[in-house]
């Protein structure tokens, strides 16, 4: 099964490139959409549209590939601690971004999608919401780096 490795690395690295790399732009979307409030929730409606058809599933494809990249190349993973560790961060962030991120921008997408009447202040869940969602996505850029970290350096302990 090597002969299958680098096919099935090519695939991993270019899903990593594809899944994550988005992600990197969405704090200068919401940065904008926070000057320009008037179009928050179609800058909210964008995050979740690159979220569904790109980031999600090839995030899940990472997983896929990185199981049969495993596979192909016999990897023992008791020997490989820097590979058990970037899994399991894998799994929590696919976890909180699924369920804690998205939902965030659901409701977000929800609190925006009526403006406010003429003379009355938006609701304060939305800032309350935009900074769940900003902490959550500096919580999972730090996964990002630091699973690429592991997988680069391979580092022993």
């Amino acid at each position: 099964m090597t002969s299958l490795v680098p096919f099935l690395l090519f695939l991993h690295v270019m899903g990593a490139i594809l899944a994550f790399g988005p992600t990197f732009a969405y704090s200068i979307m919401g940065a904008m959409a926070g000057r320009e409030p008037q179009h928050a929730n179609f800058s909210a409606r964008q995050v979740e549209a690159i979220g569904n058809k790109l980031v999600y599933p090839l995030a899940i494809f990472q997983g896929v590939t990185g199981v049969l990249l495993i596979w192909a190349a016999s990897f023992d993973l008791r020997a490989a601690p820097w590979l058990a560790i970037g899994i399991v961060l894998y799994a929590i962030a696919l976890t909180y971004s699924l369920t804690v991120q998205r939902n965030a921008l659901h409701r977000l997408i929800e609190l925006s999608s009526t403006p406010p009447a003429p003379g009355t202040p938006p609701s304060p869940e939305i800032p309350a919401t935009v900074k769940k969602i900003q902490r959550g996505g500096m919580f999972l850029g730090v996964l990002i780096v630091v699973i690429v970290f592991l997988m680069v350096v391979k580092p022993t302990f």
